[in-house]
């Protein structure tokens, strides 16, 4: 009977063996289509030998199914073994995955058991197979480490609700023409220099305090002026102040503080007439409104906008000379107006070397009317050098009418210096 069953096995490995011949000679396509197969195949032999592992198997039956494919006599005699509990057998299941491979992938098989037996003495490896003596968990009794009790500091910063920012510039302007220019013309000499800095406070609850100072210097020399060896073109100092309570998103109602003078003594050419100083004029002006913050153009144009139904204007003089020119009776020095108020104050970066700062001042009585529009177009030409174009009209009803201007007076220059930013 062993003999017949051997027979079956011979004949059953040369048809497989000569079935892998004729694939080998068979078209691309088809041998992609038994690969396939042969990888279905190879996936549930996987699985049967897991389910192997799982029922319990010998080290020697493990060391068989998953070690390197190697054509081994015992499933042979397994099977055709009378008895199930020979001597020498191996469970019935394991030898019928192996058999099954060798019928199934002859061209696997890369060793056999004799010449395993000859190099490395599997059956010795097998029998006894090496367990290694090292411990696998140290058992020495080690102290444990507590973690320490030292104190440990904690720092926490409170946040920083102000803002600081800066804007400075130094410029300078010169212009020679000789004494016989065909078109005629005049020398001079001119510097101007300009520090605005801003303080501001939000808490992101609501409350809002902004702090703006301006100040502005600017002075000229010309030989024409037989009087004055300079003279100022351009002379301000100016603090506003905003305490705001948030309405809604944009709006706030807000208490307004403007108040500003000038530096220095103002002539006019060839004139010893002193037409300004430090508090002559002095303006104060509070009011009480909303607050409107404008963000437009990707954040490229911000500002606000103050609109105040309730305003108070203080105006003092120092020299009484001088209170007519500004709304003042003679021989006064102090003036009280109760109006309305508005302003404006916006600053639009048309790109990183063009700005342009505008500021909007009205007020009234209802009786006069004051209006002043601040404009400097600023063009940057690297990190310290820019120019300036500052344009600024203005109208104010209640001093002298001029015979040529009216109410209206203007003021304009064009300077080129150093700038600086923070």
């Amino acid at each position: 009977m062993k003999r017949i069953f051997f027979v079956l096995f011979a004949l059953c490995t040369t048809l497989t063996v000569s079935a892998q011949s004729v694939v080998r000679g068979t078209s691309p396509l088809v041998r992609a289509y038994l690969d396939s197969l042969h990888v279905s195949q190879m996936r549930i032999d996987t699985s049967h030998v897991a389910s192997s592992r799982q029922s319990g198997l010998s080290e020697v039956e493990n060391f068989m199914l998953f070690s390197p494919f190697t054509y081994y006599h015992g499933p042979i005699h397994t099977m055709l073994s009378l008895h199930e509990t020979a001597s020498g057998t191996m469970r019935q299941d394991v030898a019928r995955q192996l058999l099954d491979m060798y019928l199934r992938h002859p061209e696997a098989v890369g060793n056999d058991e004799s010449s395993l037996r000859n190099v490395q003495g599997i059956g010795a490896a097998i029998d006894k197979p090496l367990i290694a003596d090292a411990p696998l968990v140290d058992t020495g009794n080690h102290s444990i480490i507590e973690p320490g009790a030292d104190d440990v500091e904690v720092l926490v910063k409170k946040p920083n609700f102000w803002t600081i920012s800066g804007d400075y510039y130094l410029q300078f302007l010169q212009n020679s023409v000789s004494g016989n220019w065909y078109k005629g013309g005049e020398s001079n000499y001119s510097a101007l220099a300009s520090i605005t800095m801003q303080a501001n406070y939000n808490n992101k609850q609501k409350v809002k305090w902004d702090n703006k100072l301006e100040m502005k210097l600017g002075f000229i020399h010309s030989r024409s002026d037989s009087l004055h060896r300079i003279k100022t073109s351009e002379d301000l100092i100016r603090y506003t102040g905003k305490l705001g309570l948030q309405a809604t998103k944009r709006w706030y109602y807000t208490l307004q503080a403007l108040a500003y003078t000038q530096f220095y003594r103002g002539y006019k050419t060839n004139d010893p007439m002193v037409y300004s100083c430090f508090f002559a004029p002095f303006n104060l002006n509070l009011s009480l409104g909303m607050d409107y913050t404008v963000e437009a153009f990707n954040k490229r144009l911000k500002g606000t906008i103050h609109l105040a139904p309730i305003a108070y204007n203080f105006r003092y003089v120092r020299r009484p000379e001088l209170a007519t020119r500004y709304g003042l009776k003679p021989g006064k020095r102090m003036l009280h107006d109760k109006g309305s108020q508005f302003t404006v104050d916006l600053e639009w970066k048309f790109s990183d070397m063009i700005s342009w700062k505008t500021r909007l001042y009205g007020f009234t009585t209802y009786k006069k009317a004051e209006l002043e529009w601040e404009n400097t177009i600023a063009f940057k030409f690297n990190r310290f050098i820019s120019s300036n174009l500052f344009l600024y009209p203005r109208f104010d009803d209640g001093v002298k009418r001029d015979g040529h201007h009216g109410y209206w007076q203007f003021k304009e220059f064009l300077s080129v210096g150093f700038a600086y930013s923070f």
